[in-house]
């Protein structure tokens, strides 16, 4: 499913200065004499000397900043932050977004040539968003999914081979990054910046998110690609791949309503009892959607995100 959503621009005030130059007035007629008028001539008042920033021309106005293009892929826990990580964007740079996840995907979904056996249709692919969107950044959000379903792994799973899982991953994430740089540049565009994010901890293979989240680490550091620590603020301090469901609440979630869930213990949800993978707060349903209820770790994630893409562009 994918959700364009309009960007409002910044418009800048433009302000029009007009002034006459104050150093050369009009002639005035000579002041009668004695002689005419039986009386002292009259005194003409000086002027003072018009300063030199009086007689600049206006300065123009800055030419406004657009906001940027921001393009949003992932699979189901992007399908529930996508709204929230819209209006981020939208709020704080004007960003004009699109979102195209896909629950229970993974990179090689959104790769070209896995057309029948992706769970991504040709249409809602990478390369061709990014040749429809022309975006700016390219955020990509991935759990890491190994399941057996996921037919373009083709039965590769991490719980059968995790050394060859990651070799496989690794090499989807560089697949991925250069079909998006090569669909920019076919489409006559500057490639976008691509944002990995990092994966919060995971209760029953720590492990696993950790080295996914070594693969996007590596990438950032052999290529120049952002990283978004989304999972930082998702984990306890000192135990970043350390799995918990409260966090203290932040003093923002302290002042907003409905955002520390646990008052009376200074101490917010991330995770619901049922659902120790989803940030959501809302129970899951058999067709996925964006959260429809405020939740704690879905506003976290979105703000990391817009954090990591307002800080590249200063």
């Amino acid at each position: 499913m994918r959700k364009p959503w309009a960007v409002v621009p910044v418009l800048g005030l433009l302000l029009l200065t007009g002034c006459g130059d104050p150093s050369s007035p009009a002639a005035a007629p000579p002041a009668p004499t004695r002689e005419e008028t039986g009386r002292p001539p009259a005194t003409t008042q000086q002027r003072p000397a018009a300063s030199p920033e009086a007689t600049r021309p206006p300065r123009p106005s800055p030419t406004p900043r657009k906001g940027p293009r921001v393009l949003y892929l992932g699979d189901s826990l992007a399908m529930e932050n996508q709204d929230v990580l819209g209006k981020q964007l939208r709020d704080g740079l004007g960003a004009r977004y699109t979102s195209a996840p896909r629950s229970g995907t993974t990179l090689c979904d959104y790769l070209e040539g896995t057309g029948e056996d992706s769970l991504v249709p040709t249409e809602h692919k990478a390369a061709t968003l990014v040749a429809e969107e022309r975006p700016d950044y390219v955020v990509l959000q991935f759990w890491g999914n190994s399941w057996g379903y996921t037919p373009c792994m083709g039965g590769l799973t991490h719980e059968a081979s995790p050394a060859a899982y990651f070799q496989r991953y690794a090499a989807d994430a560089g697949r991925l990054s250069g079909q998006i740089s090569a669909a920019a540049r076919r489409a006559g565009t500057t490639p976008p910046r691509i944002v990995w994010v990092l994966q919060g901890p995971d209760p029953i293979t720590p492990d696993r998110v950790r080295e996914v989240n070594a693969v996007y680490a590596e990438r950032a550091r052999d290529t120049g690609e952002l990283l978004a620590d989304a999972g930082a603020a998702v984990s306890a301090p000192g135990a970043r791949h350390t799995w918990t469901q409260y966090l203290p609440c932040t003093e923002r979630e302290r002042t907003t309503a409905g955002a520390c869930t646990d008052r009376a213990r200074d101490r917010t949800a991330l995770h619901r009892d049922d659902d120790y993978l989803h940030f959501c707060l809302a129970p899951t349903t058999p067709r996925s959607r964006p959260c429809p209820v405020p939740s704690p770790g879905i506003t976290r994630i979105a703000r990391a995100i817009t954090a990591t893409v307002a800080e590249h562009r200063r």
